[in-house]
Formats: structure tokens, C-alpha cells, sequence
């Protein structure tokens, strides 16, 4: 009798190891949001938790103040087991790759297969995956395609064709109409496709952590942006502002179609096409390009990642919601669309068959996925280095700086930034 004891409890015991996260764990779990991805992620969880048996506490807000409480919680070893982290927070997280749990080291439990190795490296820090891609996003070419008609133009697939387009256009249509929008925001958008089309390189070298570009290739880019606003391809930024800064999509010239394309996210395309008056259609395009390109340049990133917190007791208990949650049907029915288009594959593919994914999110979100361009360090979005670019652009708008005068000032400045994270 001892000896079939003994045995049971060897067996049991055995069989606890080998699926690592058998016994019931307590996790927490924080992200921020609306109240559609609070309602839609409390479900998942309650759905998940009770698949695995366990159970996890929500914690949610809205964005403001999430990064700081985020902040606080890291600093002090008590951030919850999951957490939602925006893509240009790693590296104040995680500069050396072990601000989180690496993901790699739970491939058994989650199921790395339905993401993309470029969507992997764009959460991979020094060897460490640091986190998973909820959704893939990036910037699209939107043109109204009914103003080109009327015009009677096809729409430039190469910067060459640009030009004499927008000149046509204007011709044809009034001196009042732009073949392109581009604020303070786009501007920088516009110089960082300028130099990963010719160049083929992010603005960051990730061997060196210094800036990729030469003064000479970022110099041609600015004044590419400033042949634009000469040749009345689109507004500068001093009239942009003179004009009260406004949305594009709360532009009356906008809605009429005197303003034709912009280069936006794949997700926002309702947000441009519902305001524009009856009749007009808006339509998302391949890249355009110069001859010579070396690549799409496209600006793609994770829009947000899914992480888990190095000092988390239950890594395998958390790995197993993080999978349900992205890769499983209980989860993915339950989260839909509340965070975008889903990174992964096998969410992707069933949200889309359900047919829950409307057809013009889909044809721009196939331009995004299917454009060439190197791997965005997230320092793209640091809050200094925009500043920095954008800053400086908005000088030159003005004729406070020479071009190659604004390159020499955003490499120096961005440099000075990124040497901060130097390990």
C-alpha cells in the first residue's frame, strides 16, 4: 500500500512538472483603453482563466496617466503579471532586453508560429523576445479617387509622375487643389520615406544605436519635402498653421476633394472617408516610389504588444492567457477587432472569416503587410527624437534654417538621445 502511494504521488507530482502551469494561478492583468476593449478584454479573461483555471484581475484605464502608473510599478517590482505596453515604450523598459520575461522561453506555451519573424523582431530586444504584437499597423497612400476621375489623371505611382500630377491637377481642377496633405507630423512621415526608400535603412542603426543616415541623404530628403511646398504639391506648415492646424479629416477642402491623398494608418481609412461629401470615394494605393528606390520604405510597426513581467511568479500560467487571448478561439471571439487588425494569423484569418473585418480596412491593411522597408526601432516614436524632427522641420518651414543646416540638427539631437540608452 506505501509503495502505491508513493508511487500516485510520484506520478502526480510528475505529471504537475510536465505541464508547468497545472495548478490554479492568481495573475493580474493591466491595459488601457475605451469601454469597448474594457468590456471585450474582462470577457476574454473570465473566458481564458476558467479554459486554464485561473483566475486574473483586471486593471484598466484610460490611456492618460497609464504610462506613469506603468512607470511607478516598474521601478518597484509590482507591475501585474500581463500587461498591455505601447511599441515605443521598450526601451524605457527594457534597454538591455530584461525589463521582461523573454518569450522565447515559453514557445511551448504560446504559439510564436502565427507571427511573422519581422513581426518578432520588432519586439526582440538584444535576443529577448520582450513581448507579442497585438496588431500590426502602418502608414497607406488614401487618394480620393473620384477628384483624379473628374480630372481626368491616374493616380502617380512614382514620386517622378508626382509632380507633373499635382501640376495637372491643378490645372485642370484650380489653383486650389493638392495632390497631397502633409503637417508637421507628415512632414517628418515624408523625410522618413524619403531616406528608407533611397537609403533602405530606419533611422536607427541597431548596431550602433546611432542615426543611420548621412547629413548629405537627410539634407535631400528636407529639401524633397521643401520641392512639395514650392511646386504646390501641398500646403507648407506656416499655412497649415495660419489655418488653425486642422485634422485633415475636419478639412472642408478635404471633404470636397481639393485635397486628394494623404499617407495615414491602414486602420484609420473611415475616419477619412466618412467625411467626405456623397460621391466622393476614397481608395487606399500601393506605395509610391521613386526609380530608384531600394525599398517600399514603408513605416510599419506593432501598434501595441501584449507583455509579461520578469517577476512574475507564474510565467507559465500567464503565457497560457496570452495565448488564449491571441491564438485561441475563446479569446479572439472575445477580443474581435478592439485593439485593430489582430498580428496574429490564426485571429487574423478567423476574424475575417466571420467577415468582421470591413473590405477597405482589409485592401489597405494588404498594402501595409505586403510593402518592403526595413525593421522601425521603436525610438521612432520617442518623444524627443519627434520633437527634435519635428522641431527642426518646422524651422525650416519657416526659413529660420538652411536644409542641410536642419539635417545636421536632427542627427546631432537624435544621437544625443539615443546615447542615453547606451547599456
Amino acid at each position: 500500500m506505501k509503495n502505491l502511494i508513493k508511487s500516485t504521488l510520484a506520478f502526480a507530482l510528475a505529471t504537475s512538472a510536465l505541464t508547468g502551469a497545472a495548478t490554479a494561478a492568481d495573475l493580474r492583468m493591466s491595459w488601457w483603453g475605451g469601454d469597448s476593449r474594457h468590456i471585450a478584454t474582462q470577457e476574454a479573461l473570465k473566458l481564458c482563466g476558467e479554459k486554464y483555471g485561473h483566475t486574473v484581475a483586471p486593471e484598466f484605464t484610460g490611456f492618460s496617466g497609464y504610462l506613469e502608473k506603468l512607470t511607478t510599478q516598474m521601478a518597484g517590482g509590482t507591475e501585474p503579471d500581463i500587461m498591455q505596453v505601447n511599441w515605443p515604450w521598450l526601451p524605457l523598459f527594457s534597454q538591455d532586453g530584461e525589463g521582461f520575461y523573454d518569450l522565447n522561453s515559453l514557445s511551448e506555451t504560446i504559439d510564436l508560429s502565427q507571427w511573422s519573424a519581422e513581426e518578432l523582431a520588432a519586439t526582440d530586444i538584444k535576443g529577448k523576445l520582450n513581448g507579442l504584437s497585438i496588431s500590426t499597423t502602418g502608414r497607406v497612400f488614401f487618394f480620393n479617387t473620384t477628384t483624379m476621375e473628374d480630372a481626368g489623371l491616374p493616380l502617380p505611382t512614382t514620386w517622378e509622375e508626382f509632380f507633373a500630377t499635382a501640376a495637372a491637377l491643378r490645372e485642370k481642377m484650380g489653383e486650389d487643389h493638392y495632390l497631397y496633405n502633409a503637417g508637421l507630423d507628415g512632414a517628418r512621415l515624408l523625410a522618413t520615406l524619403y531616406m528608407t526608400q533611397k537609403t533602405g535603412q530606419d533611422l536607427v542603426d541597431p548596431d550602433t544605436n546611432r542615426v543611420a543616415w548621412s547629413v548629405e541623404d537627410l539634407t535631400k530628403a528636407i529639401d524633397f519635402y521643401g520641392e512639395m511646398v514650392e511646386k504646390k504639391a501641398m500646403n507648407s506648415i506656416e499655412q497649415e498653421a495660419a489655418a488653425g492646424n486642422q485634422y485633415l479629416y475636419e478639412k472642408r477642402d478635404w471633404a470636397s476633394g481639393k485635397i486628394v491623398g494623404s499617407y495615414e494608418w491602414d486602420t484609420t481609412f473611415f475616419k477619412f472617408s466618412d467625411p467626405l461629401d456623397e460621391g466622393e470615394v476614397l481608395t487606399a494605393t500601393k506605395p509610391i516610389k521613386f526609380a530608384d528606390a531600394v525599398s517600399d520604405g514603408i513605416y510599419r510597426k506593432a501598434s501595441m504588444l501584449f507583455a509579461i513581467s520578469k517577476n512574475t511568479k507564474n510565467p507559465q500560467a500567464a503565457a497560457q492567457i496570452i495565448n488564449c487571448m491571441l491564438n485561441e478561439p475563446e479569446g479572439i471571439d472575445a477580443l474581435k477587432d478592439t485593439r485593430g487588425l489582430p498580428a496574429s494569423q490564426t485571429a487574423f484569418d478567423r476574424l475575417t472569416d466571420a467577415g468582421m473585418i470591413a473590405p477597405e480596412i482589409l485592401e489597405a491593411n494588404a498594402i501595409v503587410m505586403a510593402a518592403s522597408g526595413p525593421t522601425l526601432s521603436p525610438f521612432n516614436e520617442h518623444p524627443e527624437v519627434m520633437s527634435i524632427f519635428s522641431d527642426t522641420l518646422e524651422e525650416y518651414a519657416y526659413g529660420m534654417i538652411q536644409s542641410d543646416e536642419a539635417a545636421e540638427v536632427i542627427i546631432d539631437g537624435v544621437n544625443k538621445v539615443l546615447k542615453g540608452f547606451d547599456s
